[in-house]
C-alpha cells in the first residue's frame, strides 16, 4: 500500500518534478530553476530544472544510444510498452487532470478532451510496430525483385506547446517510441510537466528502456535552437506559432532533419445563407470559447450571411454572457484563465485596435482576476469591467460586431476568447473572406450538404469541417494544414510515414546480361 501511495504522489501537481530524464531520472542538482505558476491564482506551485545546451548534448547522445536496440526490438514488446502507458494514464487520470487545471489552466470539459485525444493517439500508435511493413514489386529487369523497408529514422526531436501540452507532446512521442524511434522532448516553459516530465514518467512506469525518451525542460531562448538544429535529430517535430515554426524548419532543413510542423491557423466559420443560425451558433461558441480559444484549430472568424447576421451576433453575444466563468478546478466552469500576461495582453490589444478600426464591442473585451468572482464560477455576464482592463488573466468572451478580415482581430491569429463577426453577401465572397489570408489550417461550413461541400472545396485549408466546428482531432485522421500553418501531417498512416525510412532493397535472382 506505501508503495501505491508513493507511486500516486508521483502524479501529483506538487510531487517532486525538479528532476530531467536523460538516462534515467536526473536531479536538477546546481542548475538554475524555472519557477512554474498556476494561471488561476498566478502563484508558484513548483520548480523544473533550467536545462542547459550541455544537457541537449547529453539527452541527444543517450537517445542515440538506446534507439539503436530499440530498433532491433520485436514490434510486440514495444506494443506492449505503449499499451503499459495507456494503462498508466488510465490508473492516474484523475491526477493528469490536476495537473492539466493547476499547469495550464485547463477547464474539466477541455483536460478530459485532451486526454482522451491522447489516449486515442497512444492506442493508434500502438498498433504502428506491426504496420511497418514494407513492399514486394517485381522488377523490370528479369528475374529481379524489389524489397521496400520502413526503418526507424533514429532520434525524433519534439517541441510541444503550452496549449494542449499533454496531447501534442503524446501525438509525436507515442508514435516515434512505436516505430522504434529515440525522442528528444523539449516541453514548453509554461507547461513543462503535463508537455514533459509527467510523459516521461508514465513510460518510465510503462517500462521504456532508460534513454529512449530523454526530456529537457528550459526555456526557449537558451536550449530552443539547439533541440531544433542538433545533427543527430532526423525528424524535428514543432508545433507552435508560424514564426517560430517556420525558423525551426529552416534550422532543421540546414541539418538535412525532416521538418515536421503544425504551426498556426486563422481559422473562419463560414454560415451559409441555408445555415441553421441556432446550430451554428452553438457550435461556433464552442469554436471560439473552449479552453478561451487558445487552440491552433479554434475559429479565428465568423463569417456569416448578411440575412443571418443580426440574430447570429445576437445569439452568439447572449450565449458568451451566460457561460460559466471561474477557477478551472471547478467542474461547473467552462471559461478559465490565459496562460500568461503576455498572451493576455496581445489578445486585449487586438480588441481594443479592432474597436478603433471601427467595429463594436458586444460583450466582454475584458481581463479579470480571482478576486472578482470570489473563486466560484459565475456567469460571465455579471462581471462588470472596461475595454483595455486587465486586471488579472481570465479574459472575458469576447464577440465583435460590423468587423472586417483586415481588422485585428481578424486578421491576426489572436488565440483568445476573441469572436470577429463579419458579414458576407454570397458564397463567392465567402470563399474570398476565408482564403484572405496567409494561413490554412482549420476551419467550418455550415449550410446544406450541397452548398457547404461546394465552399469547403474551394476553401483553401488542411481541414474543413461541415456543419461542426473545427476543433476536431481524431488519430486516424490525417492532421496538419496549408501555407503558414504547417508541413507535413499528424496521426495513423501520415505520420508513420514521417517517423520511418523507406528503403529500397533490389535481388536479382538469376544471372543477368549486361550489354559491357
Amino acid at each position: 500500500m506505501a508503495q501505491q501511495t508513493q507511486r500516486a504522489d508521483r502524479y501529483e501537481p506538487h510531487g517532486d518534478w525538479n528532476v530531467l530524464y536523460l538516462d534515467g531520472v536526473r536531479d536538477a542538482g546546481n542548475r538554475d530553476t524555472i519557477t512554474v505558476e498556476n494561471p488561476a491564482t498566478e502563484t508558484p506551485f513548483t520548480e523544473v530544472p533550467a536545462g542547459t545546451t550541455d544537457d541537449v548534448d547529453e539527452a541527444f547522445e543517450v537517445a542515440q544510444e538506446a534507439q539503436t536496440e530499440w530498433a532491433e526490438t520485436t514490434p510486440a514488446k514495444r506494443q506492449r510498452v505503449v499499451q503499459n502507458a495507456i494503462q498508466t494514464v488510465q490508473e492516474h487520470r484523475e491526477q493528469i487532470l490536476d495537473l492539466l487545471a493547476t499547469e495550464s489552466g485547463s477547464t474539466r470539459i477541455k483536460a478530459e478532451s485532451e486526454l482522451q485525444t491522447a489516449v486515442g493517439m497512444m492506442q493508434e500508435a500502438a498498433s504502428f510496430p506491426t504496420r511497418m511493413g514494407g513492399d514486394n514489386k517485381e522488377g523490370m529487369v528479369p528475374n529481379k525483385e524489389h524489397v521496400v523497408k520502413r526503418e526507424p529514422v533514429g532520434v525524433v526531436s519534439v517541441i510541444s506547446p503550452w496549449n494542449f501540452p499533454f496531447h501534442l507532446s503524446m501525438r509525436a512521442v507515442a508514435p516515434a517510441l512505436a516505430t522504434g524511434n529515440g525522442v528528444v522532448l523539449k516541453p514548453a516553459s509554461d507547461t513543462p510537466i503535463t508537455g514533459g516530465l509527467l510523459l516521461a514518467r508514465i513510460f518510465e512506469d510503462a517500462g521504456l528502456p532508460e534513454g529512449l525518451l530523454t526530456v529537457v525542460t528550459g526555456r526557449g531562448s537558451d536550449i530552443g535552437d539547439r533541440v531544433a538544429g542538433h545533427d543527430a535529430a532526423s525528424v524535428v517535430s514543432f508545433t507552435g506559432s508560424s514564426q517560430v515554426g517556420s525558423e525551426v524548419a529552416a534550422t532543421a532543413a540546414g541539418n538535412f532533419a525532416l521538418p515536421s510542423m503544425e504551426l498556426g491557423g486563422n481559422g473562419p466559420h463560414v454560415v451559409l445563407e441555408s445555415a441553421d443560425v441556432e446550430q451554428a451558433v452553438d457550435a461556433g461558441a464552442f469554436g471560439s470559447f473552449l479552453h478561451q480559444g487558445q487552440i491552433c484549430i479554434s475559429i479565428n472568424r465568423h463569417l456569416v450571411h448578411e440575412d443571418h447576421y443580426e440574430e447570429y451576433v445576437e445569439r452568439l453575444a447572449e450565449k458568451a454572457r451566460n457561460l460559466p466563468l471561474g477557477d478551472p478546478t471547478d467542474e461547473s466552469t467552462v471559461v478559465g484563465p490565459i496562460i500568461n500576461e503576455s498572451q493576455r495582453d496581445q489578445m486585449l490589444e487586438y480588441v481594443e485596435e479592432t474597436i478603433e478600426a471601427g467595429a463594436t464591442l458586444e460583450t466582454g473585451g475584458f481581463a479579470v482576476g480571482p478576486d472578482d468572482f470570489e473563486g466560484t464560477s459565475v456567469p460571465v455576464g455579471e462581471l462588470d469591467g472596461d475595454v483595455g482592463d486587465s486586471s488579472g488573466l481570465f479574459v472575458l468572451p469576447t464577440v465583435l460586431s460590423e468587423a472586417t478580415n483586415e481588422m485585428s482581430a481578424a486578421c491576426n491569429e489572436h488565440f483568445g476568447p476573441v469572436a470577429p463577426v463579419i458579414p458576407f453577401s454570397d458564397e463567392a465572397e465567402a470563399v474570398e473572406l476565408a482564403n484572405d489570408t496567409r494561413y490554412g489550417l482549420a476551419g467550418s461550413v455550415f449550410g446544406d450538404r450541397e452548398a457547404a461541400e461546394g465552399v469547403a472545396d474551394r476553401i483553401d485549408h488542411g481541414m474543413l469541417h461541415l456543419n461542426d466546428m473545427p476543433v476536431n482531432d481524431e488519430p486516424h485522421v490525417p492532421f496538419g494544414g496549408m501555407g503558414a500553418s504547417g508541413i507535413g501531417r499528424f496521426n495513423g498512416e501520415y505520420v508513420l510515414e514521417e517517423l520511418t525510412e523507406t528503403k529500397w532493397i533490389s535481388v536479382q535472382h538469376e544471372p543477368r546480361d549486361y550489354p559491357f
